[in-house]
């Protein structure tokens, strides 16, 4: 029997996402495919360390104790390696004790393209070409920057979103972009009862939700429990725009735990006491602050990034590329 990827939340991740590859990236672009190749067969038993988005994985992996048996999270792992290279990749995944069994391994070509096949709700990657090319395919993808890691160590997963051109689409922000805040606000106060439409994160947070569902039944039966999943919304708007992003949210039948309508405070400032596990934002002048507190992702989509599309293919805050094709 086929096993169903529906009512769950199915995240792909490149391994240069999960793990720090910054060593194998440097060598393999120093000394070329055939040296990179022996050089990954002579480690194959040394297990790569946590990238920056490891620890949201793993804290998300752990709430498959609520359906045992049935995972609430599956995490695939797609990468442009060839099967030979990606061994170190995935015996590192069981020496962390991580439950990702499924990989894809594509050999030189992205594997974005199979996004849809496995109804993935979110592909994390360190390649922006990938991201860009997944996006521009209408697959909800995000880049992953280099950020610190401040993030709690405790059990509950601590996801913040922003809003426009993350959950929601653009629409908002091109008003803004081509006519300023005033009309901007006006815009959004006449139309504060149309739903926005959907923005490439909708499904993760639809997807987020049903898990909490699962968790508020599981406090009705067990009072002791406490609930591990923490979603929180931290937006730009303000009074009187905030009203249209809660009637969205309405629309669609999502709640969130927390909503800060910051009206262009530092997001920094909220995200150095929230401390949550990943951050995802379509603006790179948001992430710049936002690094130093969270693993912290840009969504490059919209036009907020249509006119820095090529910007920095080797800029430093990026991430070193997917592990490389070979």
């Amino acid at each position: 029997m086929a096993y169903p990827l529906e009512n769950r939340l199915v995240i792909g991740i490149a391994s240069s996402a999960l793990f720090d590859l910054v060593d194998s990236d440097a060598y393999f672009r120093k000394h070329g495919e055939d040296a990179y190749r022996t050089y990954q067969a002579d480690r194959i038993d040394e297990t790569l360390q946590p990238g920056i988005a490891f620890g949201f994985i793993r804290k998300l992996l752990a709430l498959n104790d609520l359906r045992p048996g049935d995972a609430l999270v599956e995490v695939i792992i797609l990468s442009r390696n060839d099967p030979s290279t990606g061994l170190r990749v995935m015996r590192s995944v069981k020496a962390h004790g991580l439950e990702i069994s499924r990989a894809v391994f594509t050999q030189g070509e992205t594997p974005h393209e199979y996004i849809g096949a496995f109804s993935m709700s979110l592909f994390l990657s360190a390649e922006e070409d990938s991201v860009r090319a997944a996006l521009s395919n209408g697959f909800p993808a995000g880049l992953m920057i280099k950020s610190a890691n401040t993030a709690r160590d405790d059990e509950t997963v601590r996801v913040a979103l922003d809003f426009d051109g993350v959950i929601a689409s653009d629409e908002a922000e091109r008003v803004f972009q081509a006519q300023g805040l005033s009309a901007f606000h006006e815009s959004e106060a006449a139309k504060r009862g149309v739903p926005l439409a959907d923005g490439p994160l909708r499904e993760f947070l639809a997807d987020l939700n049903m898990i909490q569902g699962i968790e508020r039944k599981r406090v009705e039966l067990d009072d002791s429990y406490s609930p591990r999943l923490r979603v929180s919304i931290v937006t730009a708007r303000n009074a009187p725009a905030h009203e249209r992003a809660i009637n969205t949210l309405d629309e669609w039948g999502i709640t969130v735990n927390d909503a800060f309508f910051l009206g262009g405070i530092d997001k920094g400032t909220v995200l150095k006491i929230m401390r949550p596990d990943i951050y995802f934002d379509d603006q790179e002048s948001h992430l710049d602050s936002t690094s130093k507190y969270a693993a912290s992702v840009l969504i490059p989509y919209g036009i907020a990034n249509e006119r820095t599309a090529s910007a920095h293919p080797n800029d430093e805050t990026v991430l070193p590329a997917e592990e490389p094709a070979t």
